[in-house]
């Protein structure tokens, strides 16, 4: 077959399988034991994949767990000083005590489960590709630009600066999506000002550039994939945006770039796992580390669910750059000055290929 005639058939198998409005899941119910080509990985994507406890490589326990009690109190400093050297080491870290009740984690957990179970044809009434919309389900947000598609379904909700109408929310989930949003903004404007003062900023700086306003969550369904090492749950990617709250149930697959090795993020009930985005890396002039993750395609019969939060900020046409006061003839700007609303547009336009943005905005040595 020539390339031409390949490239043809497999855009007309992924338009088949879009308008099928079925998704991963939907694969799945139909009895399938091989996946479909399109979403076997190129080699060289697959020859590092290592299923978690299997043997070499780092321990997991390099992902450290903070407890925020006392973040309001008597142990801030103590907490700042642990967030502040966990985001410039890793990028990573996981939160426990962070005043979000489990029954709150384990109510949405169950209800994007049931969201991603029901009947084809009901999810299929907010299956769509615009994000615009406020409320998309969809199977892999590259599925057209990417080599080849991951093992996932999303549900995707815009959570500020506004929700969308309720009546847009799947009744199934609603209760659960709008209760998480009442507590995660909170979470994310302590965690945020706890890393600006790690960097010796005012506390409330992100908050002020809208980074608490533009939330966006995605909520991923990883359903048993027949053959787990020819595919991934999402590739290596770096996230768009300030901060990263993630609530994963408790089947794993969540790995971190270390150094050149893969780590496991052990799922710990109760915990949430956090990390920094690329605009947090160049607002901080490259202090903080915004880090390659991936997950695996699930080998469980048990699916694996994880709920993400995006903190982006609402005003989309000012600049962004490092922020001033990390500017200094001993540390210059790292970074060129670009709006929000360019760094998202690229983002969208590219494949989760684990290239990050950030440095497509850093300063060359002659600028």
């Amino acid at each position: 077959m020539n390339t031409q005639q390949h490239s043809h058939d497999r855009l007309q198998e992924l338009k088949n399988f879009d308008d099928a409005k079925l998704g991963v899941k939907g694969l799945v119910d139909s009895g399938i034991t091989a996946i479909p080509r399109f979403f076997i990985h190129p080699p060289e994507t697959l020859s590092d994949l290592k299923r978690p406890g299997a043997g070499a490589g780092p321990e997991s326990d390099i992902i450290p767990t903070i407890d925020l009690s006392g973040a309001e109190a008597e142990l801030r400093s103590s907490i700042v000083e642990k967030i502040g050297r966990a985001s410039r080491e890793l990028g990573f870290f996981q939160v426990v005590n962070h005043g979000i009740e489990v029954e709150v984690l384990e109510r949405l957990i169950g209800g994007i489960k049931a969201f991603h179970e029901q009947p084809t044809e009901m999810k299929a009434l907010v299956y769509r590709r615009e994000m615009n919309t406020g409320v998309s389900f969809f199977s892999n947000v590259d599925l057209y630009q990417s080599k080849a598609a991951s093992w996932r379904d999303t549900l995707q909700i815009r959570l500020g600066p506004t929700l969308p109408e309720l009546d847009e929310i799947p009744e199934i989930c609603r209760k659960k999506v709008v209760e998480w949003n009442e507590h995660v903004k909170p979470l994310g404007e302590l965690l945020m000002g706890l890393l600006c003062e790690g960097l010796g900023v005012e506390s409330g700086r992100l908050k002020e550039m809208t980074f608490s306003e533009g939330r966006v969550m995605v909520a991923h369904y990883y359903p048993y994939c027949p053959q787990p090492d020819l595919t991934v749950g999402i590739t290596s990617h770096t996230d768009p945006g300030a901060l990263t709250i993630l609530l994963q149930g408790q089947v794993g697959g969540l790995q971190v770039k270390y150094g050149e090795e893969w780590v496991d993020v052990k799922p710990i009930p109760g915990a949430l796992v956090i990390n920094i985005g690329d605009i947090f890396q160049i607002l901080s002039n490259d202090e903080y580390r915004s880090v390659e993750h991936r997950v695996l395609a699930n080998p469980s019969q048990e699916p694996r669910i994880s709920v993400a939060v995006f903190f982006n900020s609402s005003d989309k046409g000012s600049l962004r750059g490092p922020l001033p006061e990390l500017i200094s003839p001993e540390k210059p700007a790292v970074f060129r000055h670009f709006t929000h609303a360019d760094y998202m547009r690229r983002f969208f336009t590219k494949e989760l290929d684990g290239k990050s943005l950030v440095n497509y905005y850093r300063l060359s040595e002659t600028e």
